[in-house]
């Protein structure tokens, strides 16, 4: 992950799930992580601003989501720190429905490069936007859930809350 630009702020949720870091640019939030998960930044050097406008928002509908209200977001999202296979893979996410899962290979297939289920793998473990970019929908090809950088208990729990929506 490129280093964030100074303007990049932080604010943190109290998920049910345990606590997450927020982060936000002037153009969308740009991270979402459990406290301690894989692949997380440093984030220490981030100013902390929980009054940000795009992490108050992002905030409202996290709680939202976590209290069962509903589990699409519309808050702006800034994904320009991955890489441009990272980006693809992560927008693709995007289009799992809510309560669906999809695998690994059929996300390599819908990026164009229908051999490269690790390299999916591996750009969805990096998703710095956990729950609001659902890499916890993405299952092993025989529909078996496999690694989340949040760690497998989380993803289940994610996956039961979106099932009772």
């Amino acid at each position: 992950m490129k280093p964030f630009a100074p303007d990049v702020v932080r604010g943190h949720f109290d998920s049910p799930l345990g606590p997450m870091t927020l982060a936000a640019s002037a153009t969308g939030l740009c991270g979402a992580w459990f406290d301690g998960q894989k692949h997380q930044p440093d984030l220490q050097h981030l100013r902390l601003e929980p009054s940000h406008a795009l992490l108050r928002k992002a905030h409202t509908q996290l709680a939202d989501y976590f209290a069962g209200q509903g589990a699409q977001f519309d808050v702006a999202l800034d994904l320009q720190y991955g890489t441009a296979f990272q980006q693809a893979v992560w927008k693709q996410l995007l289009r799992i429905a809510p309560g669906s899962t999809v695998s690994y290979g059929a996300i390599a297939s819908a990026v164009g490069r229908p051999m490269a289920s690790r390299a999916v793998g591996a750009a969805v473990g990096r998703n710095p936007v956990s729950i609001i970019v659902p890499c916890h929908r993405v299952v092993g090809s025989s529909g078996a859930l496999t690694g989340y950088a949040g760690g497998l208990d989380r993803k289940t729990a994610l996956l039961h809350l979106e099932s009772s929506l």
